[in-house]
């Protein structure tokens, strides 16, 4: 049984004091890592005090994003090396409003990926179709082509242990949700995809979350579906008792 993974996506809020607060009520409320993996995915200028804060916890903390580069002239970007250095465990690569409003491309996602790889990061990668895509019977190619296209390049191994969210772009922060049936059914193309592009095996090890509007009131219900193995969370990770809600969701005795 694939372990669930919930991650909480804080984007643009917060300020240190209250990403603080947040830690020190979670940390140790969060079930073991046995039962479920947590992770809260915060702004740059709080991770080396978040790291420090859950050290020894279950509660782990990720980036929201990083350059591929190890180094160099790239002013205001983060490198691989100075998250590792931190103590990060996970980064969240390619999300929607990355690729939306910063221009990011597959190839740029792909890059992360394989940076994300060689220092240890476990890379969350998003993919996700707009309104119109799923409108126009888009959503599976345009899926498969972001899923192909993020994971070029890696081995199986590497596959197995790559997270992928799918997130309708539609559903983020709209308060629309997929239904959980067709919330699954995309996860389940997600899955099928990595088994013709990787293997079994990997298809059958690599996790895939969904994000979008999910909350204490709907997660249950998504978590439940049959490829669906976490949520990549907004508005709801935002709150330490919400948060504590979905992570119990999430929960493998």
């Amino acid at each position: 049984m694939r372990k669930q993974v919930i991650a909480g996506n804080w984007k643009m809020n917060k300020v240190l004091n209250e990403a603080e607060q947040f830690v020190q009520t979670a940390k140790n409320e969060v079930p073991s890592e046995e039962q479920v993996e947590s992770v809260v995915c915060a702004p740059y200028p709080f991770l080396h005090t978040l790291v420090k804060e859950t050290e020894g916890t279950p509660l782990k903390v990720g980036a929201q994003n990083m350059h591929f580069e190890e180094s160099g002239a790239f002013t205001g970007e983060v490198s691989p090396v100075m998250l590792k250095d931190l103590g990060v465990s996970y980064v969240v690569l390619g999300h929607s409003e990355r690729r939306e409003l910063f221009g990011e491309t597959d190839q740029d996602v792909n890059k992360k990926v394989h940076a994300a790889f060689k220092h240890d990061l476990t890379p969350i990668v998003c993919v996700g179709e707009t309104l119109e895509q799923r409108e126009n019977n888009e959503t599976m190619n345009h899926v498969e082509s972001q899923v192909k296209n993020a994971l070029d390049g890696l081995s199986d191994e590497q596959v197995k242990q790559v997270i992928i969210a799918y997130e309708p772009i539609w559903a983020i922060g709209t308060g629309k949700t997929s239904s959980a049936e067709d919330a699954n059914e995309v996860c389940s193309h997600i899955r099928n995809v990595v088994r013709a592009f990787s293997s079994e095996e990997a298809a059958e090890a690599v996790r895939i979350q969904y994000g979008g509007s999910v909350k204490p009131a709907n997660v249950d219900e998504l978590l439940n579906q049959s490829d669906i193995d976490g949520a990549l969370v907004g508005g709801a990770s935002m709150e330490a008792d919400s948060f504590l809600k979905l992570v119990e969701a999430g929960k493998h005795e």
